[in-house]
């Protein structure tokens, strides 16, 4: 599943190629005539605002993808699973097999549920913290996780935090002073800022390349010993 900082980094593309064109054809004929005024995102989730207040929300869960075409290019995967097409003068955006593509006139309301987004500058992570209590004492892998604690954060920046502060995925928030967690999730915010610009290959503070995430019998980078995987929670 994209993570927050593969959403913004796709918003910040469809924003670069589509701002500013009027949509002339469209999956969605409400939004056909329409000029696209801007793109945004909040942890996974992605907004495209029309002229005339409608604005489209994707959400792409384990299948959804967004691609930009040329018009008459060769898309990369097949037209059925196209769910969004906004079709403009020079460039057709698609989004295929999103579960959530909607449109929607209270984009706040569609996001209300989620806790602060770590990639915005005014994050208050005391919030978040205060969020995370409110959780009980849920394993740590799971609060990370928990979007209504706060948003953006998916496995591979859940795996990686942990791992950098030496944190059991299955050890209860309880275990944890306030000032620890606090440096939990300003590990991961940071980790997700860090991925906004630059290659595809994720790299993370204070270790580089991926220690754990995906490296299932790989050794550990810190002492050796075997990754091991298995899963956890309702999303496992």
């Amino acid at each position: 599943m994209p993570e927050g900082d593969t959403i913004w980094r796709t918003a910040a593309a469809l924003r670069g190629r589509l701002v500013g064109r009027t949509v002339r054809r469209s999956s969605h004929e409400a939004v056909q005539g329409h000029q696209v005024e801007t793109v945004d995102s909040t942890g996974k989730h992605l907004f495209i605002h029309f002229a005339g207040g409608l604005a489209l929300h994707t959400h792409m869960g384990m299948t959804g993808s967004w691609y930009v075409y040329r018009p008459g290019e060769r898309w990369r995967l097949p037209a059925w699973k196209a769910r969004v097409v906004l079709e403009c003068d020079d460039v057709v955006a698609v989004c295929f097999s999103p579960p959530v593509a909607e449109l929607t006139r209270d984009a706040a309301r569609a996001i209300a549920h989620l806790g602060p987004d770590l990639l915005q500058p005014d994050a208050d992570l005391d919030l978040v913290v205060q969020r995370a209590r409110a959780c009980g004492g849920v394993p740590l892998g799971e609060l990370l996780l928990d979007q209504r604690v706060c948003s953006g954060i998916g496995n591979v920046h859940k795996c990686e935090a942990l791992w950098a502060r030496r944190l059991d995925p299955w050890a209860p928030t309880t275990t944890l002073s306030d000032a620890d967690l606090r440096e939990l999730f300003g590990y991961a915010q940071t980790s997700l800022r860090v991925n906004l610009q630059g290659a595809f290959q994720r790299r993370f503070p204070g270790h580089g390349a991926a220690a754990v995430h995906g490296r299932r019998g790989w050794p550990c980078p810190r002492c050796g010993t075997l990754v091991m995987a298995r899963r956890q929670g309702k999303q496992g």
